[in-house]
């Protein structure tokens, strides 16, 4: 995928923007950089003046290795897959003294799979102190740079989590629900996600039929260009998006 710099610049400094970190955090970099998640993993700290801990490859899949590693080195910013932030949650219920090692986090953020409502309220009934860490559920393709869409978790005093969709788009960046006609979609009914702004990618190398497939031209920004995610998705009545699975499943 082709990604132009300034789309990236766009995602560090959207991310910036809504949740700082500065000198006194430390972000652990866990993610294989196959994945695009390591772009930020591995950027973001170091334009912010922030520090960084580099998790040995293969501990991303080990909970007691993260939670030691989060409690040595006073971690405040991850990031997990849904099905790995499960087991790192069980190993702090079941051990007190691992979820008290863990008071250094200050966001949690998860992406790459569907966040369940049950882990939320999990995370709530952990973390339930005075300043608990924020747990963010992000949502994006590669494609557009990772993430483009945000959706903070409720906290412990909203009661347990019923729902969590994808939420939001970040800054420049623009999500349309559409039909297979091109047409948007009413609140509440689904259809495919578009996504146009700054941090839709160049196309594919080296492919020319499958980007002209995949990225087309928007027709509600003149010269924009969307990229066609085959991930259906419906608007919520909060303006909130809800990802709803693939249009080829």
């Amino acid at each position: 995928v082709m990604v132009e710099h300034h789309a990236v610049v766009n995602r560090l400094t959207w991310m910036q923007r809504r949740y700082p970190v500065g000198p006194g955090d430390t972000l652990l970099q866990k993610t294989p950089i196959s994945f695009d998640v390591s772009v930020w993993e591995l950027l973001w700290w170091a334009v912010q003046g922030a520090g960084v801990v580099l998790l040995p490859p293969g501990a991303e899949k080990d909970p007691e290795r993260i939670a030691r590693t989060v409690r040595d080195h006073r971690i405040s910013v991850i990031h997990f897959v849904p099905s790995m932030l499960g087991p790192f949650l069980d190993l702090l219920e079941d051990h007190p003294e691992r979820a008290a090692g863990a008071g250094s986090l200050r966001y949690v953020f998860c992406s790459g799979e569907a966040l369940p409502p049950e882990r939320a309220t999990q995370f709530n009934r952990i973390f339930d102190g005075d300043d608990p860490p924020r747990l963010v559920n992000l949502y994006g393709p590669t494609e557009a740079v990772v993430d483009v869409t945000y959706f903070d978790c409720p906290p412990a005093s909203e009661g347990p989590v019923t729902r969590v969709p994808i939420g939001r788009p970040v800054e420049n960046t623009t999500l349309y629900v559409l039909d297979r006609q091109g047409r948007p979609q009413p609140v509440g009914v689904p259809g495919e996600l578009h996504i146009g702004g700054v941090q839709v990618a160049r196309g594919y190398l080296g492919r020319p039929e499958l980007t002209a497939e995949r990225f087309i031209e928007d027709p509600f920004v003149p010269g924009g260009r969307l990229y066609r995610t085959g991930d259906l998705a419906r608007l919520l009545n909060d303006g909130n998006l809800e990802y709803l699975g693939r249009n080829d499943d």
